[in-house]
């Protein structure tokens, strides 16, 4: 059970449904995009940790869990469209990636899919990828051909462009992929909600073109430490960026905080 702390305080609640009943895909006014991000970091910040095994940044294994997951599947189950970057694909490629792009296979997500069916949206949201360099493996991309695939770049490479299009990969070619610009071509392709799953990178992106509307986070009771890190923004803005808390619930099976924020400038 969850625990309520705010709006309400002292509720309790499944875990189930907690963020299925928000119902983003309908939350856009018309003309517009809801552009959601969701994180989970430690109690210093943490998102990510250098795996020695991977060779690379990854969500660290004591933080990860079965609980937040879930939750992470309900925010997958309501996007048109979820953005990620390349380096998704290529982790893919080398079976290196958390997961396959949700929403989940199995009895324990099958709710959410019949939740989608029921709203009328496709069994599995469509994909966009941000990329300077089009360094995108094309087998991964044959994981997700069940689903729109489009590709943002910065990339002349019109080698690169031909060989994603013809794998059926719709290329946007811009100067700068900057977060004005992701926003905008969510808007032009008419898609109302866009789950952001990328790391800090593409997160500051959008911070900076003050382009993304809400934050899911889980705070893991748990320290971390470590240098060689990654945290929710790793760059720097150009002002400070204040939150708005819009709900918080106390997990207490997992001891972890599922806040729900929103950008407010």
């Amino acid at each position: 059970m969850l625990q309520s702390l705010f709006p309400q305080c002292g509720q309790t609640q499944t875990l189930e449904s907690t963020y299925l009943a928000l119902n983003l895909h309908q939350q856009a006014v018309k003309g517009d995009v809801l552009i959601y991000a969701n994180y989970i970091t430690s109690l210093d910040g943490r998102i990510a940790l250098f795996d020695d095994a991977l060779g690379e940044l990854a969500v660290p294994k004591s933080i990860a869990n079965g609980r937040d997951w879930r939750l992470y599947q309900e925010l997958a189950g309501q996007a048109d469209v979820m953005l990620t970057s390349a380096r998704y694909f290529r982790q893919l490629a080398e079976d290196k990636a958390q997961d396959l792009l949700p929403v989940g296979s199995g009895d324990k997500y099958a709710d959410i899919k019949l939740w989608r069916e029921r709203q009328g949206l496709k069994a599995q949201p469509d994909v966009m990828v941000l990329s300077n360099t089009l360094d995108i493996p094309l087998a991964a991309l044959e994981k997700v051909s069940d689903r729109q695939v489009i590709v943002l770049t910065s990339s002349q490479d019109e080698a690169k462009v031909e060989a994603l299009e013809r794998a059926g990969v719709q290329v946007l070619q811009t100067g700068e992929v900057t977060g004005s610009f992701i926003r905008q071509t969510l808007i032009d392709l008419q898609y109302r909600s866009a789950y952001m799953i990328a790391g800090p990178q593409v997160h500051s992106t959008l911070m900076q073109a003050k382009a993304v509307d809400e934050l899911f986070l889980t705070t893991h009771f748990t320290f971390l430490g470590g240098t060689k890190v990654s945290g929710l923004v790793d760059v720097d803005l150009p002002q400070a960026q204040h939150m708005k808390l819009l709900s918080a619930y106390l997990d207490t099976e997992e001891q972890q905080l599922f806040q729900r924020f929103r950008y407010v400038g």
